[in-house]
């Protein structure tokens, strides 16, 4: 027995003197990494000052173990900045791209228009031009980002359309302000311009809404991906990145990469407050997918802004066409207009208006927008905002990958475990802040989210949101609040999604009024108990209309 304890200590005393040759591979090993320690040890010594790695014999001094600590966290800073660079440039030059080529759209079609309309129309086209500037500088300002109801802008387009064009029709005639406020009020009886500013404006208005909100999308989700990629680490974090990636230089197996499944508790512990993000993440995500399909699709702006010269055209031909039962019609509603006084020529004005316009060829088209057309860019970014569904919450498996941070295809024995060379016994955790509860890697305080996270999560809430009306062809910015109710505002009404109570702007609550158009009927009932009751269960219906919304 007395020999056996022999050979024990004979052999225990031997491993620590073959151990304590070993720091000369962590010398070289640090010198590899860039770190430059004068004092490294040359032998292992006793390890009693270690506060984050095992404790015993080490190669590790203070001053190591702390500067470990601080690039634990540069390393794990790199790595997220490496992991999250694609999602980044992806929504940065998509966002960049869609913007120009909206934008370039705009221009290029208001260019054409005007190249088209001073060769067809002349001198009456480019005394009244400023009217179409007006129409092309309103939906450039609605597009990027103006406080524009897109409905009543193009309503008040074809109102003064309308004036330009009856006074030019009608130039023997003395047309005052008055008279062309009169002739506004039958616009919807008469239908000067046919059935085009009613196609047009619902083509207009939903393809600018979807690519006004798709645009903010990508804008949101560049946002987002830039701040929550750069990671707040705390301190119980960096103790665990300290432990998994740099310990095994303190216990002389510098080479020796982390378990798979430790690196993944890890990460998710060092990730809780991402991984909560996924879920609205992958909304968000979802909300963008369908209004590109819109934007190939039914609201393609492009397929609606190319040919709007056309129907402007056709338009102003149908009431050159009609002038006469129009003007006729004016005639009877406003009065009959005073003569000029100064005889006009013989040739009048419309004769110059008689240029019928030309049906265009494809070659007279503008020069396509930012070099591309809309269903490739829609095409390209489908393909790319797919592969970031789940982004956040998949993190830690993209970091947790071998020749980055863990050991390569060896057997679960070979590799670091967070105390020793060997097997990895803890369960993997489940994704999110409130899983992290058990972490036996990390310390995390699930009482406490990130409110960095939670700021991120609620504007992707708001913006799929926005997202989804844009889908239905709807604006949460001008939800209707007239007094009539009609819905005839951009973005009224409701169809799969109405807008919450996170929407930028809330609706004001409609005011009930009293009709005063005209004398009462005698057998209305008088206003008295009678009249009560219908009231209060008019405004019963509202209250509970509101708080559904």
């Amino acid at each position: 027995m007395l020999r056996l304890e022999t050979i024990l200590c004979t052999f225990s005393v031997l491993s620590v003197a073959v151990r304590a040759r070993n720091c000369s591979e962590v010398r070289e090993a640090c010198i590899e990494k860039g770190f430059s320690f004068s004092n490294a040890p040359r032998q292992e010594i006793t390890g009693d000052h270690l506060r984050v790695c095992p404790q015993g014999n080490t190669c590790c001094t203070p001053e190591m173990e702390d500067k470990f600590g601080q690039q634990s966290k540069q390393d794990f800073d790199n790595l997220a900045d490496e992991m999250s660079h694609l999602l980044r440039s992806t929504f940065v030059s998509r966002h960049k791209r869609f913007d120009e080529f909206f934008l370039e759209l705009l221009e290029n079609t208001e260019r054409s228009l005007n190249d088209m309309f001073v060769r067809t129309y002349g001198k009456p086209y480019m005394q009244n031009s400023e009217v179409f500037e007006n129409l092309f500088a309103e939906l450039k300002r609605y597009y990027t980002g103006g406080n524009v109801n897109l409905e009543e802008m193009l309503n008040d387009f074809w109102s003064r359309l309308l004036e330009r064009m009856f006074m030019l029709l009608n130039s023997q005639y003395v047309i005052t302000e008055d008279y062309l406020e009169c002739i506004s009020k039958y616009t919807d009886q008469l239908k000067p311009f046919g059935d085009v500013p009613r196609k047009l404006k619902a083509q207009v208005t939903r393809a600018f809404i979807a690519a006004r909100t798709f645009v903010q999308g990508l804008s949101v989700g560049r946002e987002v991906a830039q701040r929550v990629s750069k990671i707040s680490s705390t301190p119980s974090c960096i103790r665990a990145l300290t432990k998994m990636l740099y310990c095994p230089f303190c216990q002389a197996i510098p080479s020796v990469k982390p378990c798979k499944n430790y690196c993944l508790n890890v990460m998710k512990g060092c990730l809780a407050n991402q991984a909560d993000l996924d879920s609205e993440w992958n909304q968000y995500i979802d909300a963008l997918l369908l209004v590109a399909q819109r934007l190939e699709g039914p609201f393609n702006i492009e397929s609606v802004m190319e040919p709007i010269d056309v129907k402007i055209s056709e338009a102003i031909m149908n009431m050159q066409d009609n002038s006469v039962q129009v003007s006729y019609r004016v005639f009877q509603g406003c009065g009959q207009p005073k003569p000029a006084e100064i005889i006009r020529s013989a040739r009048g004005v419309s004769d110059v208006f008689n240029a019928r316009f030309r049906p265009y060829s494809p070659e007279e088209r503008p020069t396509t927008a930012a070099g591309t057309s809309l269903d490739r860019l829609v095409i390209d970014i489908k393909e790319k905002l797919k592969l970031f569904k789940k982004f956040w919450s998949t993190l830690p498996e993209a970091m947790c990958v071998e020749d980055r941070v863990i050991a390569n295809n060896a057997s679960d024995d070979e590799c670091w475990n967070g105390h020793t060379k060997g097997r990895y016994f803890p369960e993997v955790q489940k994704d999110g802040l409130t899983n992290q509860v058990n972490n036996p890697e990390v310390s995390v305080d699930i009482t406490r989210p990130d409110t960095l996270i939670r700021q991120q999560i609620m504007a992707l809430r708001v913006m799929t949101n926005k997202l989804k009306n844009a889908y239905n062809g709807n604006d949460i910015y001008f939800q209707d609040t007239s007094d009539e109710g009609s819905g005839s505002g951009s973005g009224s009404g409701c169809t799969d999604v109405c807008p919450t109570s996170m929407s930028t702007t809330t609706p004001e609550t409609p005011v009930v009024k009293a009709d005063r158009s005209g004398p009462m009927d005698n057998s209305a009932p008088p206003c008295g108990h009678t009249a009560v009751l219908p009231t209060l269960l008019s405004l019963s219906v509202l209250a509970l209309h509101l708080v559904w919304r």
